[in-house]
């Protein structure tokens, strides 16, 4: 929020970094999104602060790759110790990284003890979706109508959320996730969702493809961090396993305390999943991933495949894990989601009982948002969310939003955000919503 005295004149800052666009579209072309309508150029961060080009620093309001902070030194410290002492191919022993898998199983329950280490979110789900399919001998997919779980050819047949030219999946159904915001009548909105869950595995088995999985995020956060009414997610799953199809919860945005009161969102609800997958917040930016099940389906995975991967919790992957499950547990940052996140969202409700431009309150924790509309009642405002995330960046705080409709604000900051950070954040968004109401 603040620039750094520098040597170099705006205009030639701003030509390098045109250059820099350019050079990227030649040679990663021109296809792959970035942010904002002039493309920012971040050079540095620490904590949630992040300098530009121009030294100019922003708030950083939407990363949780950097879980624990940019540029943690406790995780840089052992990314740094680790491969100065070894790494190497995942088929050799190694202490580091059966250390890290104890530590990450020990923050489960029940059957939920045994792991499989990948590289990325994606490669999460696609390993989940494979057992699920071994196991039940089916094809059969349940999402929301509104998703993203990743990159791969099978997730990409199974994305509502995003434009991707693979065709919708034959063997997939989608469901309308339903939003306990938008009625007082919860036990109808509950009783006509489940009836839209049992037509779409009626669906399935009619087909012959059958039920192999129920995939979903638990903050359902793609769709706009949907707060669906309770025995929702209870409901789904008992007709999935009556089915003969596996639950599978996708952590890569709920999980890992930033809920605050929980360590993982699936905690929300009264069932366990049988297998949870894991992405980018567990190596603070470094590629580590993963999926937690049962010892009994990990077994007969195990005899059926043999499944290895060459670079996945690597002992470097492995020590940055470790150093993040470390520093979460010494600064009590889950405690700290938890406070914070309940003030957050005190706050965010004045600022909603304040704008005819701000339709309801969102999230949970430190994962929050504020659903953006053209007026009161009239419905979302797209074109309205994104001037705000302009203005948010010009006044040094980076936010992004969500929904199927684009017009859901979305704030999930490093868990090392303070209350402070918050007030500033808070104050700018008063401040840019009476702009856009001027």
């Amino acid at each position: 929020m603040t620039s750094e005295t520098s040597t170099t004149t705006p205009a030639a800052t701003a030509q390098a970094s045109q250059d820099l666009l350019t050079r990227r579209y030649a040679t990663l072309g021109s296809h792959s999104p970035l942010f904002y309508d002039k493309p920012l150029e971040l050079v540095s961060g620490t904590g949630v602060w992040l300098t530009d080009s121009d030294g100019k620093t922003y708030l950083d309001g939407y990363n949780n790759v950097p879980h624990v902070g940019h540029a943690n030194p406790m995780v840089a410290d052992a990314i740094n110790a680790q491969l100065r002492q070894i790494n190497l191919h995942t088929r050799y022993l190694n202490s580091r990284v059966v250390e890290y898998a104890e530590a990450l199983l020990a923050t489960f329950s029940g059957e939920l003890q045994r792991l499989f280490l990948t590289n990325s979110g994606s490669e999460a789900n696609e390993l989940a979706l494979r057992i699920a399919r071994q196991h039940t001998g089916n094809t059969g997919v349940l999402v929301s109508d509104f998703s993203y779980h990743g990159n791969t050819t099978s997730l990409a047949e199974l994305t509502t959320g995003l434009k991707v030219r693979e065709p919708f999946g034959q063997h997939v159904r989608a469901l309308r996730i339903p939003d306990a915001t938008e009625t007082d009548d919860h036990e109808r909105l509950l009783r006509e969702a489940l009836m839209d869950v049992d037509a779409a595995i009626a669906s399935l088995q009619e087909s012959g493809h059958g039920v192999s999985a129920f995939l979903y995020d638990p903050l359902f956060s793609t769709e706009g961090l949907v707060q669906v009414p309770d025995g929702y997610i209870e409901g789904v799953s008992t007709r999935v396993r009556a089915a003969g199809g596996l639950v599978i919860a996708d952590e890569v945005q709920s999980g890992f305390g930033r809920i605050g009161s929980l360590m993982w969102g699936h905690q929300m609800y009264s069932t366990t999943p049988d297998l949870v997958t894991l992405g980018k917040p567990m190596g603070n930016g470094h590629p580590v991933g993963g999926v937690v099940t049962s010892a009994d389906l990990l077994d007969e995975f195990g005899r059926h495949n043999m499944y290895f991967n060459t670079f996945a919790g690597n002992p470097v992957s492995s020590a940055a894990g470790m150093a993040v499950l470390h520093f979460m547990q010494q600064e009590d940052l889950m405690a700290q989601a938890d406070s914070l996140g309940g003030y957050i969202a005190g706050r965010l409700a004045t600022v909603a009982a304040g704008s005819p431009h701000v339709g309801s309150v969102r999230g949970r924790g430190l994962y929050f948002g504020l659903d953006i509309v053209e007026a009161e009642g009239s419905g979302p405002a797209p074109q309205l969310t994104k001037a705000l995330i302009e203005s948010m960046r010009e006044r040094g705080v980076l936010i992004s939003r969500i929904g199927r409709d684009d017009n859901v604000l979305k704030m999930r900051p490093p868990l090392v955000f303070t209350r402070q950070n918050a007030d500033i954040l808070l104050e700018q968004l008063t401040e840019s919503l009476a702009a856009l109401k001027a």
